[in-house]
């Protein structure tokens, strides 16, 4: 059975003295059926997709639209060069959202976490962090089942689709999934995670889907780079104390009723576009048969 809240992992956490990578492990096992070993297989293999398609970036391709391609290979040349005002592990975070969503736009190999055009958030904070801590590739699946728990949570009790539920429910799902991974590597407890995924999904809750031209290319790789900074930000608020005055799984409910909202909006709003086209063709047609009579009236005089 898939977890249905975050207060079921911190109970079975406490029940049954597991960490929280630990239950949805257990719960992968359960639900598909595989063994320890095979769960972990498909795991890592999952985290190799994302060093390889990190490590295959160059920035020469751009997308066929021709909107986005090479962002990413400018924030690194930038970064190299020492000029980054947020320098260091941050900057790179920036980099490696920009280079992994634009693959994603220019039709490379990604992983979606949760969503495509989100994927470029968790890996962001992930992939630079090993350069600079001493992470084991254990460790590393570790956070990727902190990260997976998280993205099932909020996709069993809200949404993941951008086209439903608006951009928070792609980036801010994957930024929660993101802030949860770096409390967990970071030895933090669980409920310092859930303040995490709490605070990163309010930092970005009511961020709309408007994409240019209904593509998934501008804003929405330049927003991987939001999604990846928040959860650095919700997790170091996390670790040292700061928590969510509003429970988590109390966050994840009103996003929820927010996208629900949003998608009445959108919908009354495409009701009025269709009554104001429908009114504008009836214009159009009585204007036309007024003037065909006046000018056949006009011919018979």
């Amino acid at each position: 059975m898939a977890l249905a809240s975050m207060s079921e992992i911190f109970e079975r956490m406490a029940r049954n003295g597991q960490e929280f990578w630990e239950v949805v492990l257990a719960d992968d096992m359960d639900e598909r059926q595989v063994s320890r070993e095979a769960s972990m297989a498909k795991m890592l293999t999952t985290w190799q997709a994302m060093q390889d398609a990190a490590d295959s970036y160059t920035g020469r391709k751009r997308s066929v639209s021709g909107l986005v391609g090479g962002d990413g290979m400018k924030m690194r040349q930038y970064t190299f060069r020492g000029c980054a005002m947020t320098g260091g592990y941050v900057s790179e975070v920036i980099a490696e959202a920009l280079s992994m969503a634009e693959s994603n736009a220019c039709m490379r190999r990604i992983v979606a976490a949760p969503t495509a055009g989100a994927c470029g958030v968790l890996p962001a904070v992930l992939l630079p962090l090993c350069k600079y801590e001493e992470l084991t590739q254990h460790q590393l699946l570790e956070a990727l089942y902190v990260a997976a728990g998280i993205g099932s949570i909020i996709a069993y009790k809200a949404s993941i689709a951008g086209a439903s539920g608006g951009c928070q429910a792609e980036i801010g799902t994957a930024s929660a999934m993101a802030a949860g991974a770096l409390v967990a590597l970071r030895g933090g407890e669980g409920e310092q995670i859930g303040h995490a995924v709490a605070m990163a999904l309010k930092n970005l809750m009511g961020l709309v889907c408007d994409p240019v031209a209904g593509l998934v290319e501008v804003p929405c790789v330049k927003r991987n780079v939001i999604g990846a900074v928040n959860a650095v930000s919700a997790a170091d608020m996390a670790l040292a104390g700061i928590e969510s005055r509003i429970p988590v799984d109390e966050v994840i409910d009103r996003r929820t009723a927010q996208a629900r909202a949003d998608g009445q909006t959108r919908k009354a709003m495409n009701r009025k576009k269709e009554n104001a086209a429908m009114q504008y063709l009836l214009v159009g047609f009585t204007v036309w048969v007024i003037t065909f009579f006046v000018i056949r009236h006009t011919h018979r005089k």
